[in-house]
């Protein structure tokens, strides 16, 4: 399970740019590609945060597609399954060009 380990490290990333503020909401992009399941990170970010500052901070966790952009006629083609092939040429000369994000996008600190 090392969507904990990537709690962990979120937590430990919002907690030096929050400076004490108190955070409500923590945002972030989670690409397909990056082989994390958002229900076992949203279940982990509880477990993370237990106990510290951010306990009661909510993980807002947006899912990116797999995207492709083919090299050889252009076509951008967003994957619905990791295979990695134009939908419209079948060319394989592709660039990924969307789905292993995983970033933090935002934080949202709670009102004085």
């Amino acid at each position: 399970m090392h969507e904990l380990s990537i709690c962990h490290a979120i937590s430990s990333a919002v907690t030096r740019h929050a400076a004490g503020r108190p955070v409500t909401r923590v945002c972030i992009d989670v690409g397909g590609l990056r082989q994390v399941v958002p229900e076992t990170l949203a279940h982990c970010w509880e477990l993370a945060i237990a106990g510290t500052p951010l306990a009661g901070a909510v993980l807002d966790i947006t899912a990116v597609p797999a995207a492709i952009e083919c090299r050889a006629c252009g076509q951008l083609t967003v994957l619905e399954y990791p295979v990695f092939r134009c939908a419209s040429c079948r060319g394989t000369d592709i660039v990924v060009t969307g789905g292993v994000e995983l970033i933090i996008t935002s934080l949202v600190l709670q009102e004085a």
